[in-house]
């Protein structure tokens, strides 16, 4: 009897610690996405790599880590849906980034909110040129990814208000913007770095919105939980991560590379997103 009593006490101790692993588990993770369009030629497929919310943090040695993990996803496109610069962190972090990532594949870039927190938004976005990234400001560009036609666009984040646009106003920007992309053949899609924004970004006929911000929600709990507290969603957020369908648009909002050993992330590991849209047939 005593004997049964250890063992189930190192089994209940095991279970607690392996538990514990994965709660606390920092290392980054892929988390794969497939979108099915008749937009693409059949059996074509387009791959995008979605990063958010980096903060300039670094990976490994001259962020080879993270580097090494997105060239292994052999993109057509890398998206980066805000927040790569921080605030308070070094720039560093993106410069190694973006250096990193040359010649990989197209790269295109919205702001999100700690860029414009900097208060040195000029200086951000003149870096991230440097490397070759096309940064969208409220704008679309037409390319053409393996015969298929696409359309990328972006929106500030509106904290642009407070630090270099006054007067701007998301429905009207979004109006003036992406009005007249509604009725263009080919695929849309459009980074926005706030999620929460989405009833206004589905009024204009995009198939695909990337988004960042949330965090994950930070904490999460599986099966249970999809995530606790997220800045511009407040308690146990609509849209913490993961993908969301809304009529025949694909909301697809990633939990984002940040890490903060002060604020943990629980059951939330960072994420490099891939999303394959792939073609099918007309219904």
């Amino acid at each position: 009897m005593k004997r049964k009593k250890v063992l189930l006490s190192l089994i209940c101790v095991a279970i607690f610690i392996i538990i514990l692993i994965l709660a606390f588990y920092n290392n980054l993770v892929i988390r794969n996405y497939v979108i099915n369009t008749d937009k693409l030629d059949v059996n074509k497929v387009v791959r995008i790599v979605l990063i958010t919310d980096l903060h300039s943090h670094i990976y490994g040695d001259n962020q080879t880590q993270i580097v090494s993990l997105i060239k292994r996803q052999n993109p057509d496109i890398i998206a980066l849906a805000g927040d790569i610069a921080d605030d308070g962190a070094p720039i560093l972090g993106t410069k190694l980034f973006l250096e990193g990532l040359k010649g990989v594949a197209p790269i295109y870039y919205v702001t999100g909110n700690h860029e414009f927190w900097s208060n040195d938004i000029k200086n951000i976005k003149e870096t991230i040129r440097k490397y070759n990234v096309k940064i969208l400001e409220n704008s679309y560009e037409q390319i053409n990814v393996k015969g298929s036609n696409i359309f990328i666009a972006g929106v500030d984040d509106p904290d642009v208000v407070k630090y270099e646009k006054p007067d701007f106003d998301l429905q009207r920007v979004m109006n003036d913007s992406f009005s007249n992309l509604q009725d263009k053949p080919g695929f849309k899609i459009l980074l926005a770095h706030r999620p929460e924004l989405i009833e206004t970004y589905k009024e204009y006929n995009f198939d695909l919105v990337l988004s960042g911000h949330s965090h994950g929600g930070q904490v999460r709990i599986p099966f249970i939980l999809n995530g606790l507290w997220s800045p511009g969603q407040g308690w146990f957020p609509k849209y913490a991560g993961g993908m969301y369908k809304h009529g025949n648009l694909t909301h697809i909002v990633s939990r984002g590379v940040s890490f903060n050993p002060r604020l943990p992330r629980i059951f939330n590991p960072p994420e490099i997103v891939v999303i394959d849209i792939k073609g099918r047939p007309p219904y």
